[in-house]
């Protein structure tokens, strides 16, 4: 037999490209983000087999849990190509929120699903950093989530980014209210921060066709930003504007405009025998937009099944609410504008 001095030394995880004590340091580092999303049902630490919600204690009657579930898409390739990193996690926490909103639900917690090949903890607290920030701003608690390490699947200093949010809604008040919607009534936008994370696969051949690199001055920003750091302005949340009124039952229907923009996006909360009739002449094109169209000779048909076009979020409402709809969103910190009404099929 062969002497034990000619053995191959031992194997450990580490040697096979995932390093437990990155991710014990990643977890330590997130300890006090999640710590900072903490409200009322969600009172448990990190670091447990699960994320604990207390729905009584959330002030809940009798609730219905919504779910919803996204990532950031391509969007990701733009982080990556600028090491910017800090804010992706706002969309990530945006694209689920926003979208249980639109069925009438307070979001009340969130978990994120982190995947890379090799885990380098900087980046990986810079993406929960955001996360938190969206959870924050959402209203929602950051009760846990998943960190992978999978050497070989990924390419260096790539990541996979995933979320999931829970939320509720009392059983009256969940949205669309398709039963009291009617022909007239009012389609109310609001504005989003641009093409939130949607349609980058476009964009980043517009970019690639305009010649541009990610740290040139974007041509459409008046604050001097450069071109990655205006694309990455992260998606809006609309749920402190929007919840109060949803309370109120005064929002008949929502709509997040997300993939497949305005013309596939606005219809989903609306009854069969009734449609949007948009102006799209109500509003005028975003810069972002403008340019992306410009540059890319994108038809108009495509932009708007493709980008949000400056629209975040439709809301139907009854018109002899819409003054007072509009003021309590203005209060908000909203913008809201007309773009249309609810027609017969």
């Amino acid at each position: 037999m062969p002497s034990s001095n000619n053995q191959p030394p031992p194997l450990t995880y580490r040697d096979a490209g995932v390093d437990i004590d990155a991710g014990d340091e990643l977890v330590d580092r997130i300890k006090p983000l999640t710590a900072s999303t903490r409200r009322p049902g969600a009172d448990g630490a990190i670091g447990g087999f699960g994320g604990l919600f207390d729905l009584k204690a959330a002030g809940f009657d009798d609730p219905v849990l919504v779910s919803g579930t996204d990532g950031v898409g391509t969007k990701l390739m733009l982080a990556f190509a600028t090491g910017r990193h800090e804010t992706i996690g706002i969309d990530l926490v945006a694209m689920c929120v926003n979208d249980i909103l639109a069925q009438g639900a307070e979001p009340l917690f969130f978990l994120d699903y982190f995947a890379t090949g090799k885990l380098e903890p900087g980046t990986g607290a810079k993406v929960v950093e955001g996360i938190a920030a969206g959870c924050r701003e959402a209203g929602c608690a950051l009760v846990g989530g998943e960190t992978a390490e999978m050497p070989g699947m990924y390419a260096a200093g790539h990541y996979d980014l995933a979320g999931f949010s829970v939320g509720a809604a009392e059983r009256a008040l969940l949205l669309p209210r398709t039963q009291d919607m009617k022909k007239g009534d009012v389609l109310l936008a609001l504005p989003s921060s641009g093409p939130h994370a949607n349609g980058y696969s476009l964009v980043r051949r517009i970019v690639e066709r305009s010649g541009l690199a990610w740290d040139a001055p974007a041509p459409f920003a008046e604050d001097g930003a450069s071109l990655g750091q205006a694309l990455l302005t992260p998606t809006r949340i609309y749920v402190k504007a929007v919840l109060p009124l949803i309370r109120k039952s005064m929002i008949k229907g929502l709509a997040h405009i997300t993939g497949g923009g305005l013309t596939e996006n606005t219809p989903r909360m609306l009854p069969d025998n009734l449609i949007p009739r948009i102006d799209y002449a109500a509003w005028n094109l975003p810069p972002v937009f403008q340019w992306l169209q410009d540059v890319g000779g994108v038809e108009d048909a495509e932009m708007r099944r493709t980008f949000n076009c400056g629209v975040g979020m439709v809301l139907a409402v009854d018109p002899e609410q819409l003054v007072e709809v509009s003021m309590a969103l203005v209060e908000a910190g909203e913008e809201p504008f007309v773009i249309g009404e609810l027609g017969a099929a």
